[in-house]
């Protein structure tokens, strides 16, 4: 079974930057899609930034374009999340996510899940 576990999380102030990776257990770009979900305290665990090697395809959020960026090195299994003049409101647990389908609008599809990295933005 496929396993994916995040890491690169932490504390930054606001404005900082942040690399999140998402490494799989096993060849993954190659029929999967991955993609970035996030949930703050309390809120809905939305979808942030999705890649697809399959259809040529990244997505982000509108509340992250022009900020993070998202990218894979198919040699490593790994997916990367480079997150740049981060907010206080980007605040939560991170999850990578694999799908036959690249899409941000629901999480359903998504069948393998990593554990999580916290990020917090604080002064």
């Amino acid at each position: 079974q496929l396993q994916l576990v995040e890491s690169g999380g932490g504390l930054v102030q606001p404005g900082g930057s942040l690399r999140l990776s998402c490494a799989a257990s096993e060849i993954t770009l190659d029929y999967y899609a991955i993609a970035w979900f996030r949930q703050a305290p309390g809120k809905e665990r939305e979808g942030v930034s999705c890649f697809s090697k399959n259809e040529g395809s990244t997505y982000y959020a509108d509340s992250v374009k022009g900020r993070f960026t998202i990218s894979a090195d198919n040699a490593k299994n790994t997916v990367y999340l480079q997150m740049n003049s981060l907010r206080p409101e980007d605040t939560a647990t991170y999850y990578c996510a694999a799908s036959y389908i690249c899409t941000l609008v629901t999480d359903t599809t998504y069948k393998y899940w990593g554990q999580g990295t916290q990020v917090t933005v604080s002064s």
